[in-house]
């Protein structure tokens, strides 16, 4: 915390003149991609705010039940959307970010969703849609011993994991943006929290995980991009 301070920082790579990483990492062109439901055409039913707001708790018990694939959609919507793209610059979406730096990549492992197989996912925000990265029947056991043996992880419908790509944030705010990056986890997270709610899901949010392992797990060598955050989403008893 004490390097973070403004008078440690110096000037950032932005003010460097040097250009500014991707907005998105890019596909693998030999992944299967899967289509998703556009936002647009999801037909959510409508929820109160100060009722979700009421009504959130973090839940780790949940029923045999899958989740749809449009309310799958319609999380990825409220946590990671792209709403407005300007160029190469920056995109504004449906959680705020310091600077719309947006730093995160999302991926899910999914256990039970209608239309999904079992396995590991990455969202491809930009064109809402999933590239299948992992179907390794294995994996999912071997994310829960990553986080401690967390049982309710299996019980989920499906994990959301979020892997920040620090330089995205550091680009512009040198050292201070991996503060911005926790506060960022954050708000992404909450609005899963109460996005869920309309759909009739829990969640759970989950910051002890052992990062070396799970970082292998998921492909990422834990420097230039490694997991900040994850939660799981299942139907409520």
């Amino acid at each position: 915390m004490e390097k973070t301070k403004y008078h440690y920082i110096g000037k950032s790579d932005q003010q460097k003149g040097l250009p500014q990483p991707p907005l998105e990492l890019p596909v693998d062109p030999h992944a299967k991609i899967i289509g998703l439901p556009r936002p647009e055409h999801l037909e959510i039913p409508p929820l109160d705010l100060r009722i979700a707001i009421n009504r959130r708790r973090s839940i780790r018990s949940y029923l045999h039940e899958p989740i749809a694939l449009e309310e799958l959609s319609f999380l990825l919507w409220c946590t990671q959307g792209v709403q407005q793209v300007h160029g190469k610059a920056a995109t504004f979406r449906t959680a705020p970010s310091a600077g719309a730096r947006h730093a995160f990549e999302t991926f899910l492992l999914v256990n039970d969703v209608k239309g999904l197989g079992p396995g590991l996912y990455r969202y491809l925000a930009l064109t809402h849609r999933l590239q299948q990265t992992d179907t390794d029947p294995t994996v999912a056991h071997r994310i829960t011993t990553a986080c401690f043996d967390q049982q309710f992880i299996l019980r989920s419908g499906v994990v959301f994991l979020w892997t920040a790509v620090p330089y995205r944030m550091t680009w512009r705010y040198g050292e201070r943006g991996y503060r911005d990056l926790h506060l960022d986890a954050g708000h992404v997270c909450q609005n899963l929290y109460l996005a869920a709610e309309a759909v009739g899901c829990g969640v759970c949010a989950i910051a002890a995980f052992d990062d070396d392992i799970i970082n292998t797990i998921l492909g990422i060598n834990g420097t230039d991009q490694f997991l900040i955050y994850l939660a799981t989403v299942g139907k409520k008893e």
